[in-house]
């Protein structure tokens, strides 16, 4: 058999060494890539919407209209879209990823040890996923899609536009949600701003929104989040917070004789620990926020609309989530391949910001591992 696949193309296997059917592992590998598009990354969920659009045209803040006092002869002037609304493009590409095993090595493998390359591939998939949403956010890139339609970053300064105003609120050119906190540590008044560069817009102060501050579990660490109370020093010559960080029931116990007025924080949000609470923002630290690095999201939940990231699939619903292929050979697994085709860009570009912890005044961003 070409490619490396088998030396002997003719030889028939149809079951593993154990005496697992090959056909049954195709099917168990068919219901855990059921499983695995129904349940994506806990946090790319609470970034992302999906969609099969080319593009969308998305409000970048939250206005409504008004009534107007009738008179006697006269007609209320009409209401219309804003003008704020932009028109905002989402990328597509393919990727794929293949297993192959030679009959020999079907013929002795264990079904753990086939099913131990499918993990693999769906490690892979999970990664480019929540790759390529994380690159979104915090990679300050202005590209163009298949369609020739922009695909915008969070809002860079980049020149081409001026973030539309909020409640009388208004906004420069050189507006940017791709900060620096001028120092090597996180401190509480960068996070304070951090806030206040998203609900300036409009984002997460609506009913059904919240603002989360996702951060590295070095820098929560690093940073004393835990130690932040209002008008108190934490730390020496440090800023004096203007909130005070309420603990959830995750962190460990601990004897103090303050008084938590109000309600405290849930331990858990969409299936994430929450390690306290700050400014009203859930604290959420994890591994897949890049280390030196810090973002304040507003997110509507999982896959609504008003999530800051699209997350571009094929219009044909067989084309959507982690495809399964066949290859050569008599039977699939001997020679497969994975399949994902989908593409992300920003939607709402005032409804995250992202904050690089470095003494340096430029951001960089971060590098994510993408094809």
């Amino acid at each position: 058999m070409a490619k490396g696949i088998s030396t002997h193309g003719d030889v028939l296997i149809s079951r593993l060494k154990d005496g697992t059917e090959l056909n049954d592992i195709w099917a168990e590998v068919a219901q855990v890539l059921q499983l695995w598009n129904d349940q994506r990354t806990d946090i790319t969920d609470l970034l992302s919407f999906r969609t099969t659009n080319v593009n969308d045209v998305v409000p970048q803040s939250f206005t409504s209209d008004s009534f107007e006092e009738a008179t006697e002869f006269g007609i209320p002037r009409a209401i219309r879209p804003p003008s704020d609304w932009l028109k905002l493009g989402y990328p597509f590409r393919d990727f794929d990823l293949r297993t192959a095993f030679t009959w020999k090595f079907l013929r002795d493998a264990t079904a753990e040890q086939v099913q131990a390359h499918v993990e693999r591939a769906l490690e892979a998939d999970n990664k480019l996923t929540t790759n390529s949403i994380m690159n979104a956010i915090f990679g300050k890139v202005t590209r163009t899609n298949d369609w020739n339609n922009t695909v915008y970053p969070l809002w860079s300064a980049d020149g081409s536009m001026t973030p539309p105003p909020f409640l009388g609120n208004t906004f420069q050119s050189d507006h940017t949600h791709y900060l620096t906190t001028a120092t090597n540590t996180l401190d509480s008044n960068h996070v304070e701003a951090l806030l206040t560069h998203v609900t300036e817009h409009g984002y997460g102060i609506k009913p059904g929104t919240t603002l989360l501050i996702l951060v590295n579990d070095v820098d929560f660490e690093a940073s004393r989040i835990s130690a932040w109370r209002a008008g108190q020093t934490y730390r020496t010559n440090g800023p004096l917070p203007k909130w005070d960080f309420i603990p959830s029931t995750l962190l460990p116990a601990w004897i103090s004789d303050e008084t938590i007025h109000g309600t405290t924080p849930p331990d858990n949000f969409n299936n994430l620990d929450v390690w306290g609470s700050y400014g009203g923002a859930l604290v959420i630290k994890s591994l897949y926020i890049p280390r030196g690095y810090v973002a304040v999201v507003a997110t509507g939940g999982p896959n609504a609309d008003t999530n800051p990231v699209g997350f571009r699939e094929h219009i044909d619903p067989d084309w959507q989530g982690l495809r399964h292929l066949p290859g050569q050979g008599k039977f699939p697994l001997q020679d497969s391949f994975f399949m994902r085709s989908f593409g992300v860009g920003v939607r709402h570009r005032g409804a995250a910001v992202v904050a690089q912890i470095t003494t340096n005044a430029n951001y960089t961003p971060p590098t994510f591992e993408l094809p």
